[in-house]
């Protein structure tokens, strides 16, 4: 959505510098190919020299940068990047107005809110409510008693299995399925056999998750899973149940979180980490790509790295891994 420039300035909280020209602001882009309508943003000064030599309409700059000379208006604001982001939500096109497709099967006892779109042949089942302003895609598939807050995304082909709770501004993307059965079992010592434990409890996500394509996330055993408010969760994620994942926690695809685990707010987790039953990871600790948590293990300490399998902090582990490369060193008879 097109946005004259000092408007736009006035919503991200930016100070105009530089030539002053209130020109309208039709879209973010990348430096290389931005046009005149194109906002884009610079946090050093190689990239603020390409920027100007663009044929973008306008740059974001932190307050320190030197624009004395700049041959386009330049937005002063203190994080730059962030404000790029959220420049890019304010212009992006608005949805088309809401309607319902007349192939989706809605059970009369479902509650559906103001502004509500719902795609072709998508479900929603007996008691389940929906927000208003709420996107359903094509094929979605929402579960008995499911309750959906406001102003949410859910993509084609999501299932959400009966009971699971969803705040508002949730995003999920294609694929996703949320409140399956836990993998659970008790064998029995006689014969081997194996028997699923109750899988009868809830999934809870909270306001503003935003939930990544193909993701799988189990409901409680007996109590709930629960993904707190503000977490991004990439595609090809797997998280078990009776699982705590905190706030503004971020996590990379290809993890798998086992049953009863914790995560801690503001946690980071790379690519394919694997953590095991009853883990604890403490709020602000990052885990490196492939690294492995052992079952009921706790990893404590806010911004410290850990990395390897078993994980452990990043010094300690490049320092073991020096030592090994030492005792294979080759002798001199070799």
């Amino acid at each position: 959505m097109p946005i004259p420039l000092s408007q736009l300035a006035e919503r991200l909280g930016a100070e105009i510098d530089g030539v002053q020209v209130d020109h309208v602001i039709t879209g973010v882009s990348s430096i290389a190919g931005a046009g005149p309508g194109c906002l884009v943003f610079a946090e050093e000064e190689a990239s603020f020299a390409a920027a100007l030599a663009s044929g973008a309409g306008a740059v974001l700059v932190a307050p320190q940068m030197a624009t004395a000379g700049a041959n386009k208006p330049v937005l002063r604001i203190p994080q730059p990047r962030l404000a790029f982001a959220r420049a890019a939500r304010l212009l992006r096109d608005p949805q088309p107005d809401p309607s319902i497709h007349p192939t989706a099967v809605i059970d009369p006892t479902a509650q559906i809110g103001g502004g509500v779109s719902v795609g072709t042949h998508a479900s929603v089942e007996e008691g389940a409510s929906i927000g208003s302003g709420t996107i359903i895609g094509a094929g979605v598939v929402i579960g008995a008693g499911v309750r959906i807050g406001s102003n949410c995304h859910i993509y084609p082909r999501v299932v959400i299995y009966p009971g699971a709770t969803l705040g508002n501004r949730v995003v999920v993307h294609a694929g996703a399925v949320l409140g399956a059965d836990g993998f659970g079992y008790v064998r029995d010592r006689t014969n081997g056999e194996y028997t699923q434990f109750p899988q009868q409890g809830t999934l809870v996500i909270e306001d503003d998750v935003e939930i990544g394509a193909n993701t799988t996330i189990d409901r409680g055993a007996l109590e709930q899973t629960r993904i707190a408010s503000g977490t991004k969760l990439d595609n090809l994620i797997h998280i078990g149940h009776n699982c705590n994942i905190g706030r503004n926690v971020v996590i990379a695809a290809q993890t798998g979180i086992s049953g009863s685990s914790t995560v801690g707010d503001g946690a980071i987790l790379g690519g394919q980490v694997g953590m095991g039953d009853h883990a604890m990871v403490g709020p602000g600790v990052i885990l490196g790509g492939q690294a492995g948590i052992l079952p009921k293990k706790k990893l404590l300490g806010p911004g410290i790295v850990f990395w390897g399998t078993p994980a452990k902090p990043v010094r300690q582990y490049l320092k073991e891994l020096a030592m090994l490369a030492r005792l294979k060193r080759p002798t001199g008879d070799e």
